[in-house]
């Protein structure tokens, strides 16, 4: 395939054109155009990124407490650290839906009582 002439070309551009009409083409082309502009801003941003260390973290809060430490981010953290992490946060979620359900369950018990 590394040796497409100039005979080939032309009729690979000949197939392309008959395949998609003469119409399409300047749309195709400028969609192209712009796929490689994202992806080369996107290459470049991520090099960027890889090069630079952020200068400090962004606070989530508006007012963050003062002698609240910043956590490290979960790459950063020891295996041990994330999976009981986890945990704590399934054992929320699980305390969450239960009391969604307990309070979904209220209102349907009252109406079984005032039948």
């Amino acid at each position: 395939m590394g040796n497409l002439g100039a005979t080939e070309l032309i009729i690979i551009a000949v197939v392309i054109i008959l395949l998609f009409g003469a119409k399409k083409m300047p749309d195709m082309a400028r969609s192209l155009g712009r796929s490689m502009r994202i992806i080369k801003a996107e290459t470049k941003g991520m090099r960027q990124d890889g090069e630079e260390e952020p200068a400090a973290p962004v606070q989530a809060s508006a007012t963050p407490a003062p002698s609240a430490a910043p956590t490290p981010a979960p790459a950063q953290l020891p295996e041990a650290k994330q999976q009981s992490d986890v945990e704590k946060m399934q054992k929320q979620i699980d305390e969450l839906q239960a009391q969604l359900k307990n309070s979904q369950a209220a209102p349907q018990a009252e109406q079984k009582n005032l039948s």
